[in-house]
């Protein structure tokens, strides 16, 4: 097996480890290179046991089917395939997605200015600037919407697809399916982390295109939340889709 490595650049408080990234480079383990593999990838299920450490190689291992990352100071994450079919959020258009960016309860108040996904401090290329607002209430609950265009810097160095397009890396993909969960879950009032993902990518996010992802509020179980998100491409098609658990946290204990 190789280490889990989560790069500076991948953080979500600023001294640790972006959830949604963290969890696709562990699923990555599980499915081996892209290069390697027939998509769609099966659902992987990532449950994050502790902030994953930067720029730290981490060790992993591979039992009854359970890859686990861990190091001296205990477990960081363990990832196996997932045994059940993930729901998708409807999806909006672009439109909407991208008028609803200007609500984005972020620019006010946020936890982490510093995420890899939904930091509003991050620069164009350098994080995603996935800026989830409210577009409506689904089932009772709310349902966020943001656009997003994988910037260059998000490819892997390698092609895997007959069309030769430059696409986003699996992490990513997974990081971008991530806070938009959270921000339909009130992250501005409730702040948290990720616990668990679940998440199937059908493809990876094309470079250079517009998507739409998509967040809904599930529910909440004491300090658990629990959310969902789906990333479609330009013609509607899923991309990926996830879903999420999260813990409400003190922010400051992240810093």
């Amino acid at each position: 097996m190789n280490d889990l490595l989560v790069p500076a650049r991948f953080c979500g408080p600023p001294v640790s480890g972006n959830g949604g990234w963290t969890s696709g480079a562990m699923a990555e383990l599980v499915h081996g290179h892209p290069d390697d593999h027939t998509e769609p990838w099966p659902a992987i299920s990532v449950t994050l046991r502790r902030p994953p450490p930067l720029d730290t190689a981490v060790p992993t291992t591979e039992t009854d089917g359970v890859t686990t990352a861990a190091d001296d100071g205990g477990t960081v994450a363990q990832a196996e395939r997932a045994e059940r079919a993930l729901v998708e959020v409807e999806s909006v258009d672009a439109a909407t997605a991208r008028a609803a960016e200007a609500s984005y309860a972020g620019w006010v108040t946020h936890p982490f200015t510093t995420c890899f996904t939904c930091g509003p401090d991050r620069a164009e290329g350098d994080g995603l600037r996935i800026f989830p607002g409210p577009v409506d209430d689904l089932d009772g609950a709310t349902r966020v919407a943001a656009v997003w265009i994988p910037h260059p810097s998000t490819a892997e160095d390698w092609h895997a697809y007959e069309d030769d397009h430059r696409r986003a890396s699996l992490p990513v993909t997974w990081a971008a399916l991530d806070c938009p969960g959270g921000w339909a879950a009130d992250l501005a009032n409730r702040p948290a982390v990720l616990g668990r993902m679940t998440a199937r990518v059908d493809t990876l996010p094309v470079v250079g295109e517009e998507h739409v992802v998509v967040g809904h509020f599930r529910g909440s179980d004491g300090r658990k939340l629990h959310t969902a998100s789906t990333l479609y491409d330009a013609d509607g098609r899923v991309v990926a889709t996830a879903e999420h658990t999260w813990i409400t946290v003190d922010p400051a204990a992240f810093r």
